[in-house]
């Protein structure tokens, strides 16, 4: 879920765009961190409503490279480059870059194969063939779970006694 809803971030834009407010004085009577109304300010101005609203496009790789080929040869800054192509944030941009570096920069439309982690089911060995070294380990990890135990047993008595003695009522004079 967004932090902003679209209605209160287009107000806020539009109220800066007027530009009868300073932006640091908007950001602080609505509680928005300054650059992030200067940021929807920017795209209110640039691309109007549509600067505003949720994007959930999948970018094609013409597109990323038109953004970081407009970074690199007019010397937009992430920022800029974010306002100018109405991208979701800097963080995209530096995703692309990344990739691009890497080799990978592509459409982002490929189905990628969900990542799974294989968990290796815990091999218990019976206890006479565990040598000594791991018995050791063993009996001191138990003593000290049991003396984990102990401890939080008696915070909880603690606090139960102490919830109890708030209960009792003064006595009366």
């Amino acid at each position: 879920m967004a932090k902003y809803d679209e209605r209160f971030k287009l107000n806020i834009a539009r109220r800066g765009a007027r530009g009868t407010v300073g932006l640091v004085q908007l950001a602080r009577r609505c509680g928005v961190d300054y650059s992030t109304v200067r940021g929807w300010v920017a795209m209110y101005v640039q691309h109007g409503r549509a600067g505003i609203e949720k994007k959930y496009d999948v970018y094609d790789e013409a597109l990323k490279r038109r953004v970081l080929r407009g970074i690199r040869e007019e010397r937009l800054s992430l920022r800029k480059a974010t306002v100018v192509f109405n991208l979701r944030s800097t963080a995209t941009i530096r995703r692309w870059q990344q990739q691009y570096d890497q080799g990978t920069l592509t459409s982002g439309r490929e189905q990628r194969a969900p990542v799974r982690i294989k968990k290796e089911p815990s091999v218990v060995k019976p206890d006479e063939k565990l040598t000594r070294e791991e018995l050791l380990e063993e009996v001191t990890y138990l003593r000290a779970e049991t003396a984990y135990l102990k401890k939080l047993d008696a915070l909880i008595l603690e606090e139960q006694a102490a919830a109890r003695g708030k209960k009792r009522k003064p006595l009366k004079g």
